[in-house]
């Protein structure tokens, strides 16, 4: 049998290995994650996330554009919520631009159904934005987000609605050339409104990949 000493003196040695390897797994562990984790973050896009992003920042946008527009009309002498009675023909046609009509519930669901479709469009200027002007600078991408906003103007009011409204609802309020219902300069004023917002709120909505202790250290 080998001495008492000297076989203590290998259970010492063999808890320190023990203790050592333990150590090391743990650090090849946190490296080999903070390295996946950055080479993911450098090679791929997070769709997800930056749908997700726009989405709530679309609600924020779609709140700007529609104070942007209250306080305009107020100014101009106009409805407050014109935009939103404009808006509300889409379902309920004429009738939501009756002096008579004054339904509070019915704005509230227009105000409502406006910040809705400001969040699906946020989807699509995140994305947009991030995907091909993440280099561009703040101006580079105001530029980006004025040009999809006059597409998707365009393409709501005179590809889908212009045709769609009279088809549905028989009348054409949205896209009237009457300045009475909604001047096209306004609705196009709006929409920059809303893509100069997301433009602006652009750093919010960035991905910025978790970095374990052992790396930041």
């Amino acid at each position: 049998m080998p001495p008492r000493d000297d076989l203590a003196d290998k259970r010492a040695r063999l808890a320190e290995l023990q203790a050592e390897q333990a150590q090391l797994a743990a650090e090849i562990e946190a490296e080999g994650f903070g390295q996946a984790a950055g080479e993911w973050a450098r090679k791929g896009y997070y769709l997800t996330y930056y749908a997700t992003a726009g989405f709530f920042l679309g609600m924020v946008a779609a709140l700007v554009s529609l104070m942007f527009n209250i306080i305009g009309a107020s100014i101009a002498g106009e409805n407050p919520l014109q935009l939103i009675k404009v808006y509300l023909t889409f379902g309920l046609g004429g009738r939501a631009l009756d002096p008579s009509f004054d339904s509070g519930l019915a704005l509230a669901m227009g105000c409502v159904l406006y910040i809705a479709t400001g969040m699906l469009l946020g989807i699509i200027f995140h994305v947009v934005l991030t995907r091909y002007a993440s280099q561009a600078g703040l101006f580079g991408r105001l530029v980006w987000a004025s040009a999809i906003a006059v597409a998707v103007w365009l393409v709501n009011f005179y590809v889908l609605l212009s045709w769609i409204q009279p088809l549905l609802f028989g009348g054409n309020w949205i896209t009237s050339t009457d300045p009475v219902y909604l001047p096209w300069w306004v609705a196009l004023a709006t929409h920059l409104v809303f893509g100069w917002t997301m433009a602006l709120l652009y750093p919010w909505g960035l991905f910025v990949p978790y970095r374990p202790q052992a790396e930041q250290s």
